[in-house]
């Protein structure tokens, strides 16, 4: 299998392309127990197209919805972060329960952090990287999100789904190991 991905914003679709899109997020499944990281994913994906500042994305491999994912400008500290406005806010991560432990959580991640570079240069806003918080309890969440270049920044404890870690990865190459 080719674990490529790309990412589908559903900001920049038209009606027609934005419902078969979100079609195909309504089809995606949460594993056993991550309903306590993260939400309903069709809920996700029409949040984000609701409130101006949330970019949506579908993460697509060979044609088809594997994940989603949203990018938000100006709410950083919702992960922890010291400020609002000098990184993207990753949230709302999630990988097809029947895709997982095929590399798209790593590889959906890093097109994450390319995307919202790309926005950071095309809006001129200034942000530097990604940051995102991710549940102590959830391993596998937190091996992808090392895996794609994310560094732990330290605890954050203002969740109420209880100790999370903040990651962030800065925008260009990942640091070496």
């Amino acid at each position: 299998m080719d674990p490529s991905v790309w990412l589908i914003s559903l900001r920049d679709l038209d009606d027609d392309a934005c419902a078969m899109q979100l079609g195909a997020v309504a089809e995606l499944e949460l594993g056993p127990g991550q309903e306590q990281y993260v939400g309903d994913p069709l809920r996700m994906a029409l949040a984000g197209l609701a409130e101006d500042s949330r970019r949506p994305y579908v993460i697509e491999s060979l044609g088809r919805a594997v994940g989603v994912l949203t990018l938000q400008a100006g709410a950083a500290r919702l992960a922890g972060w010291p400020d609002d406005d000098s990184a993207w806010l990753l949230r709302g991560f999630l990988i097809d329960r029947r895709q997982q432990g095929k590399g798209f959580g790593p590889l959906g991640a890093a097109a994450a952090v390319a995307a919202a570079e790309k926005l950071s240069l095309r809006h001129g806003t200034g942000e530097t990287g990604v940051v995102l918080s991710v549940n102590e309890a959830n391993p596998a969440g937190l091996s992808a999100y090392r895996r794609a270049g994310f560094e732990d920044r330290g605890q954050y404890t203002g969740s109420p789904a209880g100790p999370q870690r903040i990651m962030f990865r800065g925008f260009g190459p990942p640091a070496a190991p």
